[in-house]
C-alpha cells in the first residue's frame, strides 16, 4: 500500500470514528421535557404517564441523577410533587424528579401494588393489578435510554404508602436503585405472621446493601412509629431500622444526636458498601411530608449503584 493510500485510509477511518462519536453524542442528548419545566411523560409501553421535572441548570446532553417520588395511598403524582416541594430542591441541586401515579383505585386517588400487602381499602393486589415494580423499572429504563438519567444514580422516596413502596423496592430491586428515603413509611418486609411486631426476613432479601434514610414523626397515628396501626404496619420504625442495619451488615453501634431543635437522628454506620441506615424523628410530627429535602438529597446523592 502506498503512503498516499494509507493516508487516505487513515483519514477515512478517522472520519468514521468522528461520525460515530457524533451520533453517540446525539443519541445521548436528553430531549425529554424542557429545562426548568415539569411535563407529563409516557413510561415506555405501560400506558401510564408520569410527571418529570427537568431542572434548568442541567446542560443540554448531560445525564443527571434521578429521584423517584411516590405518593401516599389515595394520592396521585401531581399533588405529591406539589406537597413535597422537591421541584425547588431539584433546581438547587441539579437532579431530575419523576412523580408517577399508582394504578390501584383507592378513594379519590390510587395505591401502590406491594404483593401480599392489602391497600388502605383492604384489597390485596392480585394478578389483575399492574406490576408497579415493573412499571417503575420501565420509567427508569426509558429515561436512561433517552440519555436523561445516570443509571447508577437512581433513588426513591415516597410518603406513607409510597414510603412502603420505596421500602419494597429496596427489598426486591437493590440492583436498580442506589438508595431509598421513605417518609412516614419505612418498612423492612411484611410483619411476621407468627409475631407481627417483627419484620419477616423472608419478605425482604436485597441482593446488595441498601442505604436508607427515613423520616417520621412521633405523633403519627396512621403509621405509628411505636408500632400497631394497620395490619401491614405493626412493627416499630426502630425494628425496621434494625432490620435494614442487619441486612447492610452494619458493625458500629447506633448513635443518636439532635440535628435540629425538634429533630433527632439515629444512625447505623460501619456498614457494607458504606450503606448507612438513618432514621430522623420529628418530635410532635404527624403523618405528613416532614422530610428535610436538602438532608434527604445530601444523603442519597452520596451513593452510586454498580453498573448493570
Amino acid at each position: 500500500m502506498t503512503v498516499g493510500a494509507l493516508t487516505r485510509r487513515v483519514a477515512a477511518l478517522m472520519a468514521s470514528l468522528a461520525f460515530l462519536a457524533t451520533a453517540a453524542s446525539a443519541h445521548a442528548a436528553c430531549a425529554v421535557g424542557s429545562p426548568g419545566a415539569t411535563v407529563s411523560v409516557d413510561a415506555g409501553a405501560t400506558g401510564r404517564p408520569f410527571l418529570l421535572r427537568r431542572p434548568a441548570g442541567i446542560a443540554a446532553g448531560q445525564a443527571a441523577p434521578l429521584l423517584i417520588l411516590l405518593h401516599g395511598s389515595g394520592g396521585e403524582g401531581g399533588r405529591m410533587l406539589a406537597d413535597s416541594k422537591l421541584e425547588a430542591t431539584a433546581e438547587r441541586n441539579g437532579f431530575l424528579v419523576a412523580a408517577p401515579t399508582a394504578a390501584i383505585p383507592a378513594g379519590k386517588g390510587f395505591a401502590w401494588n406491594i404483593p401480599g400487602v392489602p391497600t388502605v381499602t383492604g384489597k390485596i393486589p392480585d394478578a389483575s393489578d399492574a406490576d408497579d415494580v415493573a412499571y417503575l423499572a420501565a420509567l427508569v429504563d426509558g429515561l436512561v435510554a433517552e440519555g436523561c438519567v445516570e443509571p447508577t444514580r437512581v433513588y426513591v422516596t415516597g410518603l406513607s404508602g409510597g414510603g412502603r413502596m420505596a421500602s419494597w423496592l429496596g427489598c426486591v430491586a437493590s440492583d436498580r436503585y442506589a438508595a431509598i428515603a421513605p417518609v412516614v413509611g419505612l418498612r423492612a418486609g411484611n410483619p411476621r405472621r407468627d409475631n407481627p411486631q417483627q419484620p419477616d426476613p423472608a419478605t425482604c432479601q436485597p441482593e446488595r446493601p441498601m442505604p436508607v434514610i427515613a423520616f417520621a414523626g412521633d405523633r403519627d397515628t396512621t403509621n405509628p412509629t411505636q408500632g400497631g396501626g394497620a395490619g401491614y404496619w405493626q412493627y416499630t420504625m426502630h425494628a425496621a431500622e434494625q432490620r435494614w442495619a442487619a441486612l447492610n451488615g452494619c458493625q458500629t453501634a447506633p448513635t443518636t444526636q439532635w440535628v435540629a431543635p425538634n429533630v433527632y437522628e439515629e444512625r447505623y454506620s460501619g456498614c457494607q458498601g458504606d450503606a448507612d441506615v438513618v432514621g430522623r424523628m420529628t418530635v410532635g410530627g404527624g403523618h405528613i411530608w416532614l422530610a428535610d429535602n436538602d438532608a434527604l438529597w445530601a444523603f442519597v446523592s452520596r451513593y452510586r449503584r454498580a453498573g448493570r
